[in-house]
């Protein structure tokens, strides 16, 4: 990245709020007509159920539901598009394909619905991400979100009935490829003038304040005498 690395741009708020609009409209609309759009969402193995590798994450099954992922997917996608602003919509629509596509794969015989798959795909590539960078900013970034959203691991087990925990391990592991194999363009970490391979402590102006046993001496520059000088200037008379 260049200078202008983790700067605010309009994407790291039109993202969230596209993103969130879009999984509450279409639940509003069902609501509002009546309708139950389940069978849209990734049904494994079977043809028809591919179209919910592009659907089921904007289907939710209630409002308990759609509540639950609307706070973690609004934060993760603005740090995915405020920290990796290169690659941030490439993340996150690969990704999303990809790991609807491997729930399709592995999952057991029911419609998988929801952007649950997604947030454990933005938390995975973030928390990786942060880590293989080596930045200090993306490592920080990498623990806040092992701090908020650290829990969310085991349910990547069938640790509960009724959750696709299929989908949830879909997301995160594609989230690890994609930290793995995504390039994108760190900050050069600053260097201080004394972590230098050619530096000399005796050019050092400021060790030069210090003697061998590190005593501080304060040196006073002699400022050379202003040197003054006269000079007469006769005028002749004019008076006879």
């Amino acid at each position: 990245m260049s200078s202008d690395s983790f700067k605010f741009s309009n994407a790291v708020v039109l993202a969230p709020l596209v993103a969130v609009l879009s999984i509450w409209i279409v639940f509003w609309v069902e609501v509002k007509f009546g309708i139950n759009l389940n069978d849209y969402g990734v049904y494994p193995r079977r043809l028809s159920g591919l179209k919910g590798v592009f659907f089921s994450p904007f289907i939710h099954g209630s409002i308990a539901h759609l509540y639950n992922n609307t706070i973690p997917l609004a934060v993760l996608t603005a740090f995915l598009f405020y920290f990796y602003q290169s690659a941030a919509l490439r993340v996150l629509v690969f990704g999303t394909l990809v790991s609807g596509l491997l729930t399709w794969a592995i999952a057991r015989p029911s419609y998988h619905i929801g952007a649950s798959g997604v947030i454990y795909l933005l938390a995975s590539f973030i928390f990786f991400k942060g880590i293989l960078a080596k930045h200090y900013r993306l490592v920080a970034l990498s623990l806040i979100v092992v701090f908020i959203y650290g829990s969310m691991i085991w349910y990547i087990f069938p640790v509960k009935d009724g959750i696709s925990w299929e989908g949830h391990l879909a997301g995160f592991a594609t989230g690890l490829v994609l930290a793995l194999i995504t390039k994108v363009r760190v900050p050069e970490a600053r260097k201080f003038d004394w972590e230098r391979e050619d530096y000399k402590e005796e050019d050092d102006p400021f060790l030069q304040h210090f003697d061998e046993e590190g005593n501080f001496i304060e040196t006073v520059t002699e400022e050379p005498e202003e040197q003054i000088e006269i000079k007469y200037h006769y005028k002749k008379s004019t008076e006879e």
